[in-house]
């Protein structure tokens, strides 16, 4: 047998502060969203080190051209620093 509790039957609760803005702000970021994070986070400084590796190889110059070649292997989903 499930019961569900009417409005009227809810006592508030007066003991305890009210949270903070802060309090409230932190915990609207769910779980998902945190791990969703986590993995953006983490493919970016993915992306950021094979940039660096791929720069280092070259030379260390950011040329227009270098970029042009990053950007086209970054956008065609075919990167690999080592080419």
């Amino acid at each position: 047998m499930t019961y569900a509790a009417r409005f009227r039957e809810l006592v508030p609760d007066f003991g305890h502060e009210a949270p903070t803005r802060s309090d409230a702000v932190a915990n609207k970021v769910g779980i998902l969203r945190r791990i969703f994070d986590a993995i953006i986070e983490s493919r970016q400084k993915q992306v950021d080190r094979s940039i660096a590796r791929f720069l280092a190889q070259s030379g260390g110059r950011l040329t227009d051209d270098m970029e042009r070649e990053m950007m086209e292997r970054l956008f065609k989903g075919n990167w690999n620093p080592h080419r």
